[in-house]
């Protein structure tokens, strides 16, 4: 283990059948006023948000709420939920539903009261939050961002094509407590479902492959990609297997709650890549990262062959006897493309939307990220586009 690092999670945690209940506790601890953050409704046709209403009410909290948040949360709609939480002046941030809606509470946390233009200080300037920070409380409906037990923030401008995520500094901006009940997960779509998952395995690799140390975060990370390998395919073929669903909730909570990237330059090209297709489509984003990944991991897999040797032989169980190390690497990509179209993921940039005359506008929007085994340059950038078409 090299290098020095700090770490701190604040975050409380309720996990299991019924844990929604545990907030009542929580709401004690903030003022009268708590906004309620969700999506297009889902929550209201299973009942999620009855049961959220109801402690609110019990606890005597003035609910105001803002609706309607997108899979990719915009700036547009960051700036109105900014005007809803300083009208109500808010004590509390509720966000319901999956990855998007809880980042997108964290960016309004962090905006109510900043002076300037939040997209410009935090996703232009990537400053930290110098204003007091509302604070977020989660209660998970979808899994796969990890955004439940960390500081990222995700937000999406249209009009620069540039769809960018903030890790914040700050643990002020991680929220106080998180509900995570597997059962709010049974009623996903299929492809939801898997996106998410494939988004926790994303996870892991950007934290796994950079540096080359003997580090105990590459252990951990492979318990958790073992772990996610077994439950996703139970999963895949019984979608409402409480065990399964459960242990690939805990795994997307543990895959970014920034314990394993301790002791890790982490590498994030693969989200940037994913993250740019995305700010151009609208996609899913688990799904652009399934489509970018294993071109990306090819062109770098030269420059890190020394680990992609060991995930092949720790994740995937390939069998190093009479092989060169090249081989022995490409064995074990090949057995988690195979895993990839098992799971029903999208493969290809082409299938999210993707024409061959916006690679150039893609790889403009594509940010280059400096802790992998290779710091892609722009005509990289393009070719390993082109080779996801």
């Amino acid at each position: 283990m090299l290098g020095n690092f700090t770490y701190c999670n604040p975050t409380k945690l309720y996990f299991g059948k019924g844990a929604v209940k545990n907030i009542g506790k929580e709401l004690k601890k903030y003022g009268r006023n708590v906004v309620l953050i969700y999506g297009n409704g889902s929550i209201k046709k299973n009942g999620i948000y009855d049961e959220v209403v109801k402690i609110l009410a019990e606890c005597g909290k003035t609910v105001s709420e803002i609706a309607g948040v997108m899979p990719n949360p915009t700036v547009d709609k960051l700036y109105e939920g900014v005007e809803i939480a300083r009208k109500a002046k808010a004590d509390l941030l509720l966000a319901v539903g999956g990855g998007s809606v809880c980042d997108y509470a964290k960016a309004v946390a962090v905006s109510v009261n900043c002076d300037e233009d939040p997209w410009e200080k935090y996703y232009v300037r990537f400053e930290e939050p110098t204003c007091e920070v509302v604070p977020v409380g989660c209660v998970l409906t979808m899994v796969g961002t990890g955004s439940e037990m960390n500081a990222g923030s995700v937000i999406t401008n249209h009009k620069t094509k540039m769809k960018v995520g903030h890790v914040f500094a700050d643990e002020s901006v991680m929220p106080r407590f998180s509900v995570l009940d597997p059962t709010y997960t049974l009623t996903l779509p299929h492809y939801q479902m898997v996106a998410g998952i494939y988004d926790i395995f994303n996870h892991i690799c950007e934290q796994y492959f950079s540096g080359e140390d003997d580090c105990v975060s590459d252990y951990l990370s492979e318990g958790l990609m073992r772990s996610l390998l077994h439950s996703s395919r139970i999963a895949n073929k019984d979608m409402q297997n409480y065990e399964a669903r459960s242990n690939i909730m805990w795994t997307a909570t543990w895959a970014l709650n920034t314990l394993v990237s301790r002791g890790k330059t982490t590498d994030w090209e693969v989200h940037m890549l994913g993250q740019a297709v995305g700010a151009h489509t609208d996609a899913t984003h688990g799904m652009t990262l399934a489509a970018v990944s294993l071109p990306y991991y090819r062109h770098i897999m030269p420059y890190g062959l020394k680990k992609f040797v060991r995930f092949a032989k720790e994740v995937w169980n390939v069998d190093p006897a009479g092989k060169t190390d090249e081989q022995v690497a490409n064995e074990g990509l090949a057995a988690m493309e195979g895993w990839m179209k098992e799971l029903g993921l999208v493969m290809k940039i082409s299938d999210l939307g993707v024409t061959e005359d916006m690679i150039e506008g893609i790889a403009d929007s594509t940010l280059v990220m400096q802790g992998g085994y290779k710091v892609l340059t722009r005509d990289e950038i393009v070719q390993v586009l082109k080779e996801c078409m």
